[in-house]
């Protein structure tokens, strides 16, 4: 009968077996191995995310340094969320703007005008170098010399760039101005141009009686503010909307350009203007039926007569409202 195996006899371990055996502390107050890993590993993702991002296409060739006019006298970019009286003309804006026409202009016939937007160094302002703003890339306020005649135009993209096409029909004689407000791409802030046309023919004088309230279209309309205004001095002002007579039926008030109004006020010289969007901006909870309100506010820069137009868009269709304001000292 054969014996059972004895168990190999085991050597006793040497001491740097030992040394080798035991787990090694991990330095004190610095990362573990697993730790310095991970580590590394989000580096190499952040350093990738952060070149993929700027070789993307921003779809413009524009920088904020193309919008900046050095020196006094230059035209700020305005906050859209604060809008105020802005002296286009007589401020040094960064972007020059001109206008060419298919024939003369005349009174009461539609002309089709090409309009050029290039920077101060002569780039040209193309689609892609602007931000939608109000539901357009580009707004054209123009107004007649006596005020009577107030236009809100949208040009739509050119054959070449900076190009911006648009038709209109002046209603009236004199040199029209013309007030282009816009936000480029790379300034996120609003920038504003202007030019003049002239069509020929006799301008008349308008008396010009101030008014808080007109009825128009079947609809009468009422401006309420305090009753002095003050140039400089933020003033709170509603525009009040309802059908005449006792039996009041409702306002079929809808958005236009993203809001349930706008207001845009001149002064006598056409120097600017203001372009003021209401404070209720939730296009989901529309004002109410009977007697539709709205509030703005506006600060004027210096004493005169203004005008404030209102547009609202009522049964489909835009009315322009004429205010006629003095602003005291």
């Amino acid at each position: 009968m054969n014996a059972a195996p004895q168990p190999a006899e085991r050597r006793p371990a040497r001491p740097w077996e030992l040394e080798a055996e035991r787990p090694r502390p991990e330095p004190a107050g610095g990362l573990t191995r697993a730790q310095r890993r991970q580590a590394a590993i989000i580096t190499v993702v952040a350093v990738a995310l952060y070149v993929t991002v700027r070789l993307l296409p921003t779809g413009t060739n524009l920088n904020h340094m193309d919008f900046r006019v050095e020196g006094r006298g230059a035209l700020e970019f305005c906050d859209p969320a604060n809008p105020q009286f802005i002296p286009v003309v007589t401020a040094r804006s960064p972007v020059t703007l001109s206008l060419a026409v298919d024939a003369p202009p005349q009174p009461n016939q539609e002309s089709h005008f090409t309009l050029t937007l290039r920077t101060a160094s002569g780039k040209p302002i193309a689609p892609e170098d602007l931000l939608v703003a109000h539901t357009k890339k580009l707004h054209l306020l123009i107004v007649d010399p006596t005020l009577q005649d107030y236009q809100h135009v949208h040009p739509q993209p050119g054959r070449h760039a900076g190009d911006w096409e648009f038709a209109f029909t002046p209603q009236r004689a004199g040199r029209y101005r013309f007030f282009a407000d816009f936000t480029p791409v790379a300034t996120q802030r609003g920038l504003y141009a202007s030019a003049d046309v002239d069509v020929p023919g006799e301008v008349g004088e308008v008396i010009r009686a101030p008014n808080r309230t007109l009825q128009l279209g079947g609809f009468e309309f009422r401006l309420v503010g305090p009753d002095l205004w003050h140039a400089r001095q933020p003033i709170d002002l509603k525009l009040h909307i309802e059908s005449p007579g006792s039996a009041k039926s409702p306002v079929p008030l809808a958005p236009v350009m993203g809001a349930f109004a706008h207001l845009v006020a001149f002064d006598e010289q056409r120097s600017g203007f203001a372009h003021l969007h209401p404070k209720e901006t939730d296009l989901t909870q529309p004002p109410d039926k009977l007697k539709p309100e709205l509030n703005f506010r506006v600060t004027f820069p210096r004493p005169g007569r203004y005008v404030i137009w209102a547009q609202v868009n009522l049964r489909g269709e835009d009315a322009f409202v004429p205010f006629w304001i003095d602003v005291l000292p």
